[in-house]
């Protein structure tokens, strides 16, 4: 496989990483301690959810009184923070299914977490609606089953419950593509884990994977059936979302652009969103190798284009109103920009319209600081679209004598920052189990995107192999103490228990494992029976089949391996337990052997 990349493009993984080194990093805050300032980021979102819980619990036992609605504005706070959390979830699966349908790489670092991101946000969706019905108990009434209320029946007509059909089906797809994603990540921490109690854990969550080309045959194939199944839904969820407003007749809301103009929203809400974890996940778990500013800058990049779709729609909304000559839809927009609400409106045109245009200039878009503001303002501006939407359409109806105001009340306010405290609650635990960067397919680019090979590329050119090649001169390689051999031969002959080809070694690196295997005994599969090597500590099938590889299948071999023999399994691998793993090998191998 060619892993050229034109040089003009900077690397996505900096810092000289190496296969065991990305392994290293992304295991890294899965394995260790949280630092203080996860514990900081932690308390604060517990809090937040907390009080949120003590307002959900509040609204039931009081009623939906509690909040700020009236007569007139029926929907309203609740409403809006719905319509903002569908919306911030759809980064995440255009981020995995379209940018992978269009084989762009740099997904691969951020893909996880935004895939995480889509699952905590429709979670804290489906939230409103199932608080609004005052009798959260009586949910499953929206599923269509037979029931002995008679005429009690769901209005399939109603974009409503075409709501809650289209976002269970984002959940589940987006679930589903989540977590077979995970599968090799789970089975890197697996055959890494000392404790067993971990070790089983995470066996069970990598569903046996053992990284056979079998497996990465099926992973791929199931990869790309969920990701044309999850395209249509990053289109369909927030367009049958925007039919909620667009079937009605209120001035407003009765307008054919809703869909691609909620769509546009919603990818532009959530690569913000992910954009402001990502800034901040950065720093707190130290991946500032894998989340570079290159993905920043691509990033902004899609943030200042769909901003741009975002604003054209709102100028599209004006002029098809003034075009109409209805003047009930005329004064709607008019009382958005003039009325009572007037700092909503233009707070939301600021925001969601001006601030990302600042993203042309390079040295603003490249810049983590202004990148995690502009971020913030713009979910800030597209909540405030919601609520402009909501609210302005419905406090100044076809009644004057209706007219009145909406203001939320502490449980409104309460309501929605517990959300946001509950969206990161699950985001650092999420962060601190599973690992947050797809490391496998990482390292799927590190030849072609990694700094350190196109360092190599810069030096060498593009038609080498960009590893440390050297010709096969036995003499040399004794003289060196490679190998200990009286004279050179002539026979291109290795060990047959090594599958040297397949792991594409070198001469050298040939020679190391021959006089390695000399050393520590070679097994011969017609007299030797291999032994069962996942009973050593962070052994599992991955690593098993690793040292099969390379000719190791007894408890004697390796109880004689020697830090230096590690050294060169790490080089060949990459992906290979590190030493506080495999420091009991000897010892434990020993035991094992003597038993046998």
């Amino acid at each position: 496989m060619s892993h050229y990349e034109a040089p003009i493009r900077r690397p996505l993984v900096t810092g000289n990483k190496t296969y065991h080194d990305v392994t290293v990093d992304v295991a890294r805050p899965v394995e260790g301690r949280a630092n203080k300032s996860w514990w900081i980021v932690f308390t604060i979102a517990l809090v937040a959810f907390l009080w949120g819980v003590g307002c959900i619990i509040y609204t039931v036992s009081t009623g939906i009184g509690a909040w700020g609605l009236n007569r007139t504005v029926g929907w309203a706070w609740d409403i809006t923070n719905f319509v903002w959390w569908v919306g911030i979830g759809h980064a995440g699966t255009l981020i995995s299914a379209v940018l992978l349908l269009f084989r762009q790489k740099w997904r691969m670092a951020i893909n996880r977490s935004a895939e995480a991101m889509t699952i905590f946000s429709v979670v804290q969706a489906g939230l409103f609606p199932i608080i609004h019905m005052g009798r959260p108990w009586l949910a499953y009434w929206m599923v269509p089953i037979p029931n002995q209320f008679g005429s009690l029946w769901q209005n399939f007509n109603s974009p409503l419950l075409w709501d809650v059909f289209a976002i269970s089906t984002y959940l589940s797809v987006s679930l589903v593509f989540w977590w077979s994603g995970l599968l090799p990540d789970f089975a890197m921490i697996r055959d890494r884990a000392v404790k067993p109690f971990q070790k089983k854990i995470y066996g069970i969550l990598s569903f046996g994977w053992s990284g056979r080309a079998k497996d990465w045959q099926r992973f791929e194939e199931v990869h790309l059936v969920l990701a044309g199944l999850a395209t249509p839904l990053v289109l369909s969820v927030h367009t049958i979302v925007s039919f909620d407003f667009a079937t009605s007749v209120i001035p407003g809301w009765h307008t054919t652009i809703f869909p691609p103009y909620f769509v546009a929203g919603a990818v532009f809400s959530g690569f913000a969103m992910v954009q402001t974890l990502l800034i901040i996940m950065r720093k707190v778990v130290n991946l500032e190798d894998y989340i570079t500013i290159q993905h920043i800058e691509l990033m902004n990049i899609v943030i200042m284009i769909t901003g741009s779709i975002v604003g054209v729609a709102y100028i599209t909304e004006l002029v098809i109103a003034w075009y109409s000559g209805v003047e009930y839809e005329q004064y709607a927009f008019l009382n958005r920009a003039t009325g009572p609400y007037f700092w909503a409106y233009w707070l939301m045109m600021t925001c969601n319209v001006f601030s990302p245009q600042v993203m042309w200039f390079k040295k603003i878009r490249t810049s983590i600081t202004a990148s995690f503001i502009i971020s913030i303002v713009v979910n800030i501006g597209m909540w405030f679209e919601r609520f402009v939407i909501i609210v302005t359409s419905l406090h100044r109806d076809y009644l004057p004598s209706s007219w009145t105001m909406f203001s939320p009340t502490f449980v409104d306010i309460g309501l929605f920052i517990g959300t946001i405290g509950f969206f990161f609650v699950l985001f650092l635990l999420y962060a601190r189990t599973f690992p947050v960067i797809a490391q496998a397919e990482v390292k799927t680019i590190l030849k072609s995107s990694g700094d350190k090979w196109k360092r190599l590329r810069a030096e060498h050119g593009d038609d080498i192999d960009h590893f440390d090649t050297v010709v096969r001169e036995p003499l040399a390689n004794a003289d060196a103490g490679v190998v200990e051999r009286e004279g050179p031969s002539t026979e291109d002959k290795h060990e047959d228990t090594v599958n040297a080809d397949a792991l594409g070694l070198t001469e050298v690196q040939k020679d190391q494992i021959d006089e390695m295997l000399h050393r520590i005994g070679i097994y011969d599969p017609a007299v030797d029976q291999a032994d069962d090597l996942q009973k050593l500590n962070g052994v599992g099938p991955v690593v098993e089949q690793h040292l099969h590889q390379v000719g190791i299948y007894k408890y004697e071999q390796v109880a004689n391996l020697t830090e230096r023999d590690y050294e060169l399994l790490e080089s060949i691998f990459g992906m290979f337990p590190g030493k506080d793993v495999r420091q009991d090998w000897n010892s434990r191998a020993n035991e094992l052997k003597n038993k046998n």
